[in-house]
């Protein structure tokens, strides 16, 4: 269809239903095969994405003023290819993390089955992912290209399109199909060997063309540019770069990361709530958990309230109610029920728990009275957070940054997997025994051409001290390979050291045969 509209738009429309069709039998069904197209189709389609992906960055550099503008208005809607690769690739890692076997249905056949299917899924996205991997790398070359381009280039609104060209690299497979693929190689059913091995040299190459180009935009942000722009004089300037450029060098290297505040994890709070309003018999309990936190600190909603004060809020510094008791909180004063709270009442002010882990019980035990407004049983809603103060929170990395440290974790998970190599088969696991015996870590083995395993004639270097003179002992006689008289041994006889069959006969307690002479 690139030739004819009229073929583009058609491909277009049979494209976009494709992909409605995929996202309504995301887990799977008979039509699969219909709905995803072959492998050299897929190729073709991917290679269209890439085409259109970097005309996109392109227009940045190119295009006018306004339209630009009119650009980044459009952005970030994908294309009728675009949303194909999306949905194909949704489909097959929703079906390899997302779906577990039948546990009731426990058959061998079944298993056979589920083995195979998992099998071809992982197959699949394998072969997808080194295409789009592949393609990525092509758009984040000219992506580098086009920024390089523009940080040289003496346009009146340079400032603008840079910052505009991260809005329109998330309209692109860097936006819609990357972030999503490397979340999902993160799944342990997806971390394995054959994916590290093939995926880690395009891995590599993406983590240099991210964190350059993150670079290359980071250095002509509006804080750097103002400094640059400043109308004040040169000794101004002078005055301002060079604090920044000194605490550079003395703390860190400059790169992508530098002055960059990575968002804390739960940086914006876990809200924990009830109901509102709560009804008879209510109850909650939950848990929250914040890993590597030294402390929590809990800010209640200023609408917190119970109808009696045994309508009560208790909280607990651990996993469960079996924790240490912090505090409890009940009632209101609102003049209904109970017409008082627990203590000094909901708390306006931080509350601080010690630890990681705060759990909140609350049991509406009392029965709703006739004149007790909704107000009045509204019953409560808490933020949790790690850090005291909630203004530092970050609004987000910048997207190239972001991708970055994403592909950074990914590349050395599979790092990780390469170093480890395969996983301990069940026949080593069953000889551990075997192959730990320091009496065999002594023989060096060699296969003869005819299959048969046989002791080599001239001994490894012993990784064990040498204790009993086996320096001088540790020789093969010229008979090591002869076969003893029977035809009941497939292997020739290893002849141990004469310092090693002391050491055993001393061990056993089985003395040395003596040969006597007969006596005629």
């Amino acid at each position: 269809g690139e030739r004819n509209s009229g073929l583009s738009q058609l491909r277009d429309v049979i494209l976009t239903n494709l992909a409605e069709q995929l996202q309504n039998n995301r887990f799977g069904s008979e039509d699969d095969d219909h709905y995803r197209l072959n492998d050299e189709l897929l190729h073709y389609i991917l290679k269209i994405v890439v085409r259109e992906s970097c005309v996109l960055i392109t227009k940045c550099q190119t295009v006018s003023k306004d339209d630009f503008q009119r650009l980044l208005s459009t952005v970030p809607a994908a294309s009728s290819c675009l949303r194909y690769l999306m949905a194909v690739q949704n489909h097959l890692l929703s079906n390899t993390i997302l779906i577990k076997p039948d546990e009731n249905d426990d058959s061998d056949s079944s298993l056979q089955g589920e083995t195979l299917k998992v099998q071809e899924l992982k197959t699949s996205i394998l072969s997808l992912a080194t295409q789009i991997l592949t393609g990525c790398d092509e758009v984040l070359e000219m992506l580098q290209q086009v920024t390089t381009a523009l940080i040289n280039s003496d346009i009146s609104d340079r400032e603008q399109r840079l910052k505009g060209l991260e809005q329109i690299t998330k309209a692109t497979m860097l936006g819609h199909l990357l972030p999503v693929l490397l979340t999902s190689l993160m799944h342990p059913n997806l971390q394995t060997l054959t994916m590290a091995d093939a995926l880690m040299p395009q891995l590599v190459q993406l983590v240099l063309y991210t964190s350059q180009t993150a670079l290359l935009l980071k250095t002509q942000s509006p804080v750097f540019s103002e400094l640059n722009t400043s109308p004040s004089g040169a000794s101004d300037q002078k005055g301002k770069l060079l604090p920044d450029e000194r605490m550079l060098e003395e703390k860190e290297e400059p790169g992508f990361l530098t002055g960059l505040k990575i968002p804390a994890p739960w940086a914006a709070g876990k809200t924990v709530e009830t109901v509102h309003p709560v009804r008879d018999n209510y109850k909650f309990k939950e848990t929250v958990h914040i890993p590597g936190a030294r402390c929590l600190y809990l800010r209640f909603d200023n609408r917190c309230s119970s109808q009696y004060d045994y309508d009560k809020l208790v909280i607990y510094a651990g996993p469960n109610t079996n924790s240490r008791k912090v505090a409890e909180y009940g009632g209101n004063t609102l003049g209904y029920g109970s017409r008082s709270v627990l203590g000094t009442g909901w708390p306006k002010d931080l509350v601080k728990v010690e630890g990681d882990t705060v759990t909140f019980s609350f049991e509406m035990r009392s029965g709703r009275e006739h004149n007790t407004p909704d107000k009045a049983m509204w019953g409560f809603a808490c933020t949790v957070r790690a850090q005291e103060s909630s203004e530092d929170v970050s609004g987000g990395l910048p997207f190239l940054v972001d991708l970055a440290l994403g592909l950074s974790v990914l590349a050395c998970s599979m790092l990780r997997i390469l170093y480890n190599g395969p996983e301990i088969t069940k026949d080593e696991e069953t000889c551990q025994e075997l192959l730990r015996s320091k009496l065999l870590q002594r023989c060096q083995w060699q296969v003869e051409a005819n299959g048969v395993i046989s002791p080599a004639l001239t001994p490894s270097p012993s990784p064990l001290p040498l204790t009993i003179d086996e320096d001088r002992e540790f020789t093969y006689p010229s008979d090591v390979l002869v076969p003893p008289v029977g035809h009941y041994f497939d292997l020739p006889r290893i002849r141990l050291p004469p310092g090693i069959m002391i050491k055993l006969r001393e061990i056993s307690g089985r003395a040395r045969p003596q040969f006597r002479p007969s006596i005629k």
